[in-house]
């Protein structure tokens, strides 16, 4: 029984090393899309998402693993900390799966919405406190509040979000059939 137990613990260190490796390459690496003042990389939630379908645990470390990268990346600080707020979603969502799994279509995409909601307020809180302590690119002000926070943070996060867990999802199932243990396929 104690080995069983540290053999899932050593694998959930494993998979969260490899994920805030891979939360780290991807932007480097993956195609992003500019709507100015805002930018959208795709896939870059995807390393999240997994972590959230294997243990709260590993979500949180995944999201603070994968803001460290964008720390190091020299990106701007309002992009680190949109990063950050990660773990706001990434810790809900796995909590939500500690109790619920979502191993239907219907159930996933509720999932996908409720986390994506989350998701998306928890970047726009950021970028609104960024926004009214004026510390956003000009671009920001010049497209005004309603465009570049609501229609670009907000929606365009949650949409982002969305296609990130889709992107996810469909990585995750043949995963399962490696025998990575993921709580998404439970039953």
């Amino acid at each position: 029984m104690r080995t069983a137990t540290r053999s899932r613990s050593t694998e959930s260190i494993v998979m969260a090393g490899l994920l805030c490796a891979t939360g780290i390459i991807i932007p480097m690496f993956m195609p992003k899309i500019v709507l100015e003042p805002a930018s959208f990389t795709l896939a870059s939630h995807v390393p999240v998402f997994i972590a959230m379908f294997i243990s709260p645990l590993v979500a949180f470390a995944v999201a603070l693993g994968t803001t460290i990268g964008f720390l190091m990346s020299g990106l701007p600080v309002i992009i680190v900390m949109r990063a950050l707020s990660h773990v706001v979603f990434a810790t809900a969502g796995a909590l939500w799966l500690t109790r619920y799994n979502i191993n239907t279509v219907t159930k996933a995409g509720v999932f996908a919405v409720v986390t994506s909601l989350i998701h998306a307020f928890a970047e726009f809180l950021v970028v609104t406190t960024f926004y009214f302590g004026g510390n956003v690119s000009e671009k920001f002000y010049e497209n005004g509040f309603l465009r570049s926070v609501i229609l670009l943070v907000f929606i365009g996060t949650f949409i982002h979000s969305l296609v990130d867990f889709v992107i996810a999802y469909v990585v995750s199932k043949p995963l399962t059939k490696s025998g990575v243990r993921l709580k998404v396929f439970q039953g």
